[in-house]
């Protein structure tokens, strides 16, 4: 697993509704976002500060559904479908089972396959 996949998305990707993500980036950044989330509650309920993991969420909120859609995208799907997730308990796992498919080989409508397109690598600390 590439723990890298979390600190790229919010960094590089934080609004980017385009283009494909493939499965590893996006269960990295689901589960590094809810061992965070699980953390802060913890810590929020000591502390009686329960709005920690509240404000984190929605600070994460814009990448996690920029993220969904990309993750759509390379099984083929419109990121519109996330919209699914609004029925209860059935919609989520609707998306758990689009979310785990594997993506497209190749190129399709939204892009290059992530799996075999050359990474851009991140700017250097002397990049301007």
């Amino acid at each position: 697993m590439n723990w890298n996949w979390y600190p790229d998305v919010l960094q590089n990707r934080y609004a980017r509704f385009d283009g494909r993500a493939h499965r590893e980036e996006f269960w990295t950044f689901a589960l590094v976002s809810l061992l965070i989330t699980f953390g802060l509650s913890i810590v929020g309920g000591i502390a009686h500060l329960r709005i920690l993991s509240t404000l984190y969420n929605l600070a994460v909120l814009v990448p996690s559904l920029a993220l969904g859609a990309r993750r759509l995208h390379d099984t083929g799907k419109s990121g519109w479908l996330q919209l699914i997730g609004l029925i209860p308990l059935i919609g989520w796992i609707v998306l758990i089972v689009f979310f785990a498919q594997p993506g497209q080989s190749g190129r399709n409508a939204y892009g290059d396959d992530p799996k075999t397109a050359t990474p851009v690598p991140a700017p250097g600390p002397d990049a301007a």
